[in-house]
């Protein structure tokens, strides 16, 4: 089962999240996934700006609903104090808090870690931010495409000799998030031995230098600075896309395994190529990639993507089609692994949500629902763990303390 009906490996972990946008809810998204209970705190009057974000269906937002399926939402107005003070007392029901405003702005409403782990010393406190708590940067605003140029990812990203080309998908954002998941995890298995929480601080920078590979390596050892190239690897040759007659095929010859590249050019009835001093090595190729790259671009133009799909992998010779988004969603492989669920949401309707990738064997983790409208947990969340009765609650949500839903917004 991956689909959130077991309890998940997480289950009985509390997070309070107050993260917006993409980073810190794509965090506890995956949190959520594997079992955790998440409360989303929102700002009133409108909650998340995420929840105006993407694709709309009368007034509803698909980027919200994907990244914060499964969690409960409270409004609460931080901005008053005893907003505040309502939250002090609903964080000591947490294990994990989860924001990432820009540094110093949980400190300034006396919501900071340093505060929070007075009275909570086992509050493990991640904070998602662009540049990280420490350093002349910190106090700078960075979104998703800001990070990757100033991490470098945009500097070899693209064709060769063309324009920066930003990567299909959020990677400052998401990154931060995975690694503020991992953060979570590595404090709340040390708390086991020592009793205590701690601030993880993610820096969204940090986190492209992180997954950059060999590339800074690269440049210390050569001297030369990454570029872009397109689909290719450095060293290994083919190892990239190349055009077919009806589409794309992407090609990944391995390190160090005989052969590969005889049964290629034989497949692809260019024999003569193999022995060619140019390219009979992986280091040859590499070196006189642009006169072999437009050999090969011609060779798999003879024919479809599934047929040299199909003659590729006779061989073992690691290959694929380019698919589109479409095609990756039919895929049976994706089908047989759950890794689209389908998960209703009142106004946008039933949509095949993308599953946690985290397979577990015993405790399986999955999406555990719909998402919540603004504001819609309040009075359950604030009665169940401050012991709240409806006459108090009915006080703060008439005096705009706390929020239960939120109000109409022109999106003109």
């Amino acid at each position: 089962m991956t689909t959130g009906t077991g309890a998940g490996p997480l289950a009985g972990l509390r997070v309070l999240d107050l993260s917006w946008v993409l980073s810190g809810p794509f965090c506890t998204m995956t949190l959520c996934d594997l079992g955790a209970e998440v409360v989303k705190c929102e700002r009133p009057p409108f909650g998340d700006v995420a929840r105006t974000a993407g694709d709309m269906v009368d007034g509803e937002s698909g980027y919200f609903f994907s990244v914060n399926r499964g969690k409960r939402s409270i409004a609460l107005d931080l901005k008053q104090e005893e907003g505040r003070a309502l939250f002090k007392q609903l964080v000591r029901d947490f294990d994990v808090l989860v924001e990432n405003f820009t540094p110093g702005t949980m400190d300034g409403l006396g919501l900071g870690y340093a505060e929070l782990s007075k009275e909570h010393p086992g509050l493990i406190y991640c904070a998602i931010s662009g540049y990280g708590q420490t350093g002349p940067m910190r106090l700078k605003p960075a979104l998703d495409v800001v990070i990757q140029g100033a991490g470098g990812i945009l500097s070899v990203t693209g064709e060769p000799g063309g324009v920066p080309v930003k990567p299909g998908t959020s990677l400052g954002d998401i990154t931060a998030g995975l690694y503020g998941v991992v953060g979570v995890l590595a404090a709340l298995r040390e708390r086991e031995r020592s009793g205590l929480g701690q601030l993880v601080d993610i820096s969204m920078l940090d986190c492209q230098v992180a997954i950059m590979e060999n590339a800074f390596v690269r440049y210390q050892i050569s001297g030369q600075p990454p570029q872009p190239m397109g689909t290719r690897h450095p060293w290994a040759v083919p190892f990239q896309a190349f055009p077919t007659q009806d589409g794309w095929i992407v090609i990944a010859l391995a390190w160090g395994v005989p052969n590969q590249w005889g049964l290629m050019c034989s497949e692809l009835e260019r024999p003569e190529l193999i022995d060619d001093p140019r390219f009979a090595t992986a280091n040859a190729r590499s070196a006189n990639h642009a006169e072999l790259e437009p050999l090969l671009n011609e060779a798999f133009r003879q024919r479809p993507t599934a047929d040299w799909v199909e003659r590729l992998d006779r061989f073992g010779i690691p290959c694929g089609p380019l698919n589109s988004i479409p095609e990756v969603m039919a895929l049976p492989q994706l089908a047989e692994r759950e890794m689209f669920v389908p998960t209703p949401h009142h106004t946008i309707g039933t949509l095949p949500l993308a599953n946690t990738p985290v397979k577990l064997s015993r405790t399986p983790g999955g999406i555990r629902g719909t998402s919540p409208d603004m504001g819609q947990d309040s009075r359950a969340v604030l009665r169940d763990n401050l012991g709240l009765d409806e006459a108090t609650l009915d006080d703060l949500v008439a005096r705009q303390v706390v929020w239960t839903e939120r109000p109409p917004i022109d999106l003109e």
